[in-house]
């Protein structure tokens, strides 16, 4: 009995050293404080997560799906073998990993010791890890005779106003003060997405802060956006005639698909219905108001417009969250933390797009309809690849250049994005559109739809967007944030536009007043129609009406503009880096230089010499060819160029796929030839290209003449077969 009960004692101490974590030997299993705590039986082995990217000794040397989240088992027992002799500065036992980051600083703890101990852990860069003689710190930045918030503003309990390690502060307002442990809980929950300071809602630079501050943002969506099914009761719709007298035969609760017996809910409310035939209502009436919300409103709910979303927006708004971010912070020290440039930003959302393919039917050039067409189908699937087909009135093929499939789909998105531009949605000049407030749009929730489609076109390989304003950029983006906008933001020579400026150029008070008497209707649908008593306050009213002009009275149009860039994880990635993308949007793509275009090709030579030999003097041929293109000195573009040999007309928004790449293409002949036989076979040598594969094989020639005629011959004749450019 005696050896069995010693039996059962080691094997619980055994399963109690298997829960403990084996760098920090806590069992504590708190995911916002340590990090997840992963156990692999098969090495009898369990790690917090915070405990591998603190660790001194330890790098991801793996792929994430080995080891432990990319740290190999064999480097978790070495990081062991290391700290098995190193003393913890707190509770001075054997095993502590985490040091700090300062040279001449010798202090080591296990990782829950340092928190407990005022060290700063800072997930981010190269995971570095401070004492507190060494921490970074915040300062107070406010004045003297402003009182300081005597509770969290996260748990509300109270506070002792002195910034601390266990009290921390929002860099930007200053007066968003909390628990350490609080907004450690809060960035847990709320995750990179959704993690900003609870009272001024600032995202960029809190994040900043609190990342130096030693805060872990888990890179992922919010976790109450990662609940199964949370949103399912917002896709259930009332259905349910509320008339006095029903005169459906089936009762109350039956709804037709279409007709007289269809029940329509209140456009304003949602929450009362009725059929058509219940209220007197024309067979194709979309638009209905009930009693409740027509007295709320003194009768005028007809003026007030709602976009027809429907239940086909609510999969699509909410389709798929963005992977564009592993759940998985990483710790490699030979990539340096960089938020990278757009095109590298948007390759990292191609890897949703599937092989899958939906075909897309374009009659003529009517892209957009087209477009329109396709988020509207009730199994449209964002991630699926285009497959564009032109066709003209007669569903004859449009344009034989367009048969083949890459260069069908970046002519339909380039057209897309132009009739976009062109649509009743913007407004302003070309290269600088605002939003542009439309009832008809709004009723056919339009702004949805090409919010969608720009998100479409940049992740499938359009050219960039390029002609949004600066204003419509930060009022979609917040970039750059807590600037107000001006009335030089405006739409030029709009009614609302003419109005301002005349105010804002108003030089006395008695020129102001006339001018606000003449404008007294618009005023009054700002809510500026107020008592101006000096010239002084023509500022603050100026300002008024350009933020209701651009901002409030465009909530609903921004709102599902901004839905329908979320597709595909478009709109999360902007806000994420708003600076990087601001060239995307609002400047016109860059002109074609020869640097750029030689730049995307990666040349292949041939293994054998002789080959090797005069492949060398083809690839100066084709860098001169490139500046002469540049130049204007060829009968050929670098635009034309681009085309023929990769299909695209302009280099997208993301990079080339696949990678553009060069090869050559060798005479028949083997034996060394004479001058003349040389000159016959260079003029039989013409470029090929190969689009579907971004493959490029240039002629071997003899001399620059002749390589320049035979790339000039095949491109012009390539460009011959193109449709006309807009």
């Amino acid at each position: 009995m005696k050896k069995k009960a010693r039996r059962l004692q080691e094997a619980d101490i055994d399963r109690l050293q298997e829960n403990c974590c084996a760098l920090c030997r806590s069992s504590d299993d708190d995911p916002a404080m340590f990090g997840e705590k992963v156990t692999l039986k098969e090495h009898k082995l369990s790690v917090h997560y915070f405990c591998l990217l603190s660790s001194c000794g330890l790098y991801q040397r793996g792929e994430e799906n080995e080891g432990v989240f990319g740290f190999l088992v064999d480097d978790i027992k070495q990081e062991i073998r290391r700290s098995a002799s190193l003393t913890c500065f707190g509770c001075k036992k054997k095993g502590a990993c985490v040091g700090c980051n300062v040279r001449r600083c010798r202090k080591k703890v296990h990782f829950p010791c340092g928190r407990k101990h005022m060290f700063v852990s800072q997930f981010t860069g190269f995971f570095p890890s401070y004492c507190p003689n060494h921490s970074p710190s915040q300062s107070l930045c406010v004045d003297a005779d402003v009182s300081l918030p005597q509770s969290c503003s996260i748990c509300l309990d109270s506070i002792e106003p002195i910034l601390s390690h266990s009290v921390l502060k929002c860099p930007s307002c200053h007066a968003s003060w909390f628990h350490r442990d609080c907004v450690q809980r809060q960035a847990h929950s709320a995750g990179l997405f959704f993690f900003r300071c609870t009272l001024c809602n600032n995202k960029e630079s809190f994040q900043e802060d609190m990342l130096r501050m030693g805060i872990y943002i888990p890179e992922r969506d919010a976790s109450w956006e990662l609940e199964a099914n949370a949103y399912s009761d917002l896709l259930e719709v009332y259905n349910h005639c509320d008339a006095l007298t029903c005169l459906c035969d089936n009762g109350r609760i039956h709804s037709a698909k279409r007709g007289w017996f269809e029940v329509i809910r209140c456009w304003l409310c949602g929450s009362r219905g009725t059929h058509r035939k219940c209220s007197g209502l024309r067979s194709d009436t979309r638009d209905w108001a009930c009693t409740d919300c027509t007295q709320a409103t003194d009768g005028k709910a007809s003026l007030v417009v709602s976009p027809r979303a429907g239940q086909r927006r609510s999969r699509l708004s909410k389709r798929r969250l963005s992977p564009i971010y592993s759940s998985i912070s990483c710790k490699r020290p030979s990539l340096p933390v960089s938020c990278g440039s757009p095109e590298e930003l948007l390759q990292s959302l191609v890897p949703q797009v599937l092989p899958l393919s939906v075909q897309v039917e374009v009659s003529g050039d009517q892209a957009l309809s087209a477009g329109l067409d396709l988020v509207r189908r009730t199994d449209f699937d964002p991630t699926h690849t285009l497959s564009v087909r032109f066709k003209d009135k007669l569903r004859t093929t449009f344009l034989s250049s367009l048969r083949d499939g890459d260069t069908a789909r970046q002519y339909f998105l380039k057209l897309l994005v132009q009739q976009i531009q062109d649509s009743v949605m913007f407004e302003g000049p070309d290269g600088s559109k605002n939003l542009a407030l439309d009832s008809q749009a709004l009723r056919e929730d339009l702004y949805f739809d090409v919010g969608c489609l720009l998100a479409l076109s940049l992740v499938h390989g359009g050219l960039p967007v390029g002609f949004f304003s600066r204003a419509l950029y930060q009022c979609l983006f917040n970039h750059p944030s807590n600037r107000p906008l001006t009335v030089t933001h405006m739409t030029p020579d709009t009614h609302f536009t003419r109005q301002v400026s005349r105010i804002a150029a108003a030089e006395s008070l008695d020129e102001l007043k006339e001018v606000m008497a003449e404008s007294w209707e618009y005023l009054e649908l700002a809510g500026c129609n107020r008592p101006i008593t000096s010239l002084e306050e023509r500022e603050a009213l100026v300002e008024d009406l350009v933020g209701f002009t651009m901002i409030t009275r465009m909530q609903l149009p921004l709102q599902r503009f901004r839905k329908g860039l979320q597709t595909l994880g478009v709109f999360d990635q902007v806000q994420l880096f708003p600076s990087v993308f601001c060239g995307v949007f609002c400047e016109a793509a860059d002109h074609l230089t020869a640097q750029t275009v030689g730049q995307l090709f990666t040349v292949s030579f041939s293994e054998q010499e002789e080959k090797l030999r005069r492949e060398i003097p083809v690839v100066t041929f084709w860098r001169h060819f490139l500046l002469e293109c540049e130049v204007g000195r060829s009968s050929v573009s670098l635009q034309d160029l681009l085309h023929f040999a990769t299909g695209a007309e302009a280099l997208p928004a993301v990079d080339l796929l696949p990678p553009p790449s060069i090869s050559f293409l060798h005479p028949l002949t083997s034996s060394p030839p004479g001058l003349e036989e040389e000159q016959q076979r260079d003029e039989g040598l013409f470029p090929q290209s190969e689009p579907a594969s971004k493959h490029l094989l240039l002629p071997v020639t003899s001399s620059y003449q002749a390589f320049k005629s035979s790339m000039e011959q095949a491109v012009s004749h390539h460009v011959h077969l193109l449709p006309t450019r807009s």
